[in-house]
């Protein structure tokens, strides 16, 4: 097998590479932002523990807001 000069080799490489980042832009679809997900989780949470100890819903519902506020910063930041 013969060996290739390194600099056709670096050339080689740079182009299959770029042909390589081009392909996978164009292939990989730009996937909308779902985030709704875990507000609906932690609300639903919210609503079981009312439904099952009323008496603690006054302390669940501001532990949920105070969550999904801090998602939501956390994940605008990201």
């Amino acid at each position: 097998m013969s060996e290739l000069d390194p600099r056709l080799r670096d050339e080689i490489d740079d182009q299959v590479a770029e042909i390589l980042d081009v392909y996978l832009a164009e292939r990989a679809p730009r996937r909308k932002w779902r985030g709704g997900g875990p507000l609906v989780v932690t609300v639903a949470l919210g609503v079981v523990t009312t439904w099952l100890a009323p008496a603690a819903a006054w302390a669940a519902w501001p532990a949920i807001a105070a969550t999904n506020v801090a998602w939501l910063v956390c994940r605008g930041r990201s």
